[in-house]
């Protein structure tokens, strides 16, 4: 059990946030790996109601043009799911704490907003990532569905 769980807690604790991908495109066959164990999270019902796309080559190239331009309309964000109403308290200061450390370790001051801005754009860059994979659930299961997806995209 003790081994069991060690593996465990070296594999969260070497997740992290990645802000800057290789350009190199990853073989289908690990594209196929990765979504067939991730299919094994358990799910509302056990519906396991996710799709997922993966982009390659020209479609992620599409996507991610489609997303910046979308930014730089500035348009209203139109959610899925309501955005948060705020943060408060510990959230707030975990919430802060997250973004001083991301700006600091890309070398950005928090006064400049010009840099910040620059940096906030590159989440619709896809931070270079050679596919992206969209993963989706039917209208119909709500936030049920959204949950499930969440859960899948952390396994």
């Amino acid at each position: 059990m003790t081994q069991t769980y060690d593996q465990f807690a070296a594999l969260l604790q070497a997740r992290y946030s990645c802000r800057a991908f290789r350009p190199d495109p990853l073989p289908d066959e690990t594209i196929t790996q990765i979504v067939n164990a991730a299919r094994h999270v358990p799910s509302w019902c056990n519906a396991q109601p996710w799709q997922v796309t993966v982009t390659r080559g020209a479609g992620t190239d599409a996507f991610r043009a489609a997303l910046l331009e979308a930014a730089h309309a500035d348009a209203p964000a139109q959610p899925d799911l309501p955005w948060p109403t705020g943060y408060s308290g510990a959230y707030a200061k975990r919430r802060r704490t997250c973004g001083f450390q991301l700006y600091n370790a890309v070398g950005i001051a928090k006064s400049d907003r010009v840099a910040r801005k620059a940096q906030m754009l590159r989440n619709y860059a896809l931070f270079d990532a050679p596919h992206v994979a969209i993963v989706t659930s039917p209208t119909e299961l709500g936030p049920n569905g959204a949950i499930d997806c969440g859960g899948f995209v952390t396994a």
